[in-house]
């Protein structure tokens, strides 16, 4: 539960019966349950509304791929890994045709598209 152990947790509920009282704690915790449902629904419809604004082009949008962390990992991480976790042998080398060596005084061939 959020990273917390139980020596966490029981230290934050000694220390809410001691801030509110044994009175006023179930109301506080109710409260704060209900906050922490708004807002978890207001985080939810904005990004829906995101993703129905922006079109069909970002169906596949994820707010958490904005963090810089999840973009490298996903972006970057994800072609190293898979090319570490290719089978060595297996679709790894490419087949060149060999290019026939130029004689002397031989022009090279021009490619229109490589300029």
């Amino acid at each position: 539960m959020f990273g917390l152990g139980w020596a966490e947790a029981l230290a934050l509920v000694v220390i809410a019966l001691l801030v509110f009282g044994p009175e006023k704690l179930p109301q506080a915790a109710s409260q704060a349950g209900r906050t922490l449902r708004q807002l978890r629904q207001m985080a939810n419809n904005a990004k829906e509304d995101l993703q129905a604004n922006m079109g069909p082009e970002f169906a596949n949008f994820d707010p958490a791929d904005l963090n810089p962390k999840n973009f490298v990992r996903k972006h970057l991480l994800d072609d190293v890994e898979k090319d570490w976790n290719a089978t060595p042998g297996v679709g790894t080398e490419t087949e060149t045709t060999p290019t026939p060596e130029l004689g002397v005084g031989e022009i090279p061939p021009y490619d229109n598209e490589a300029t």
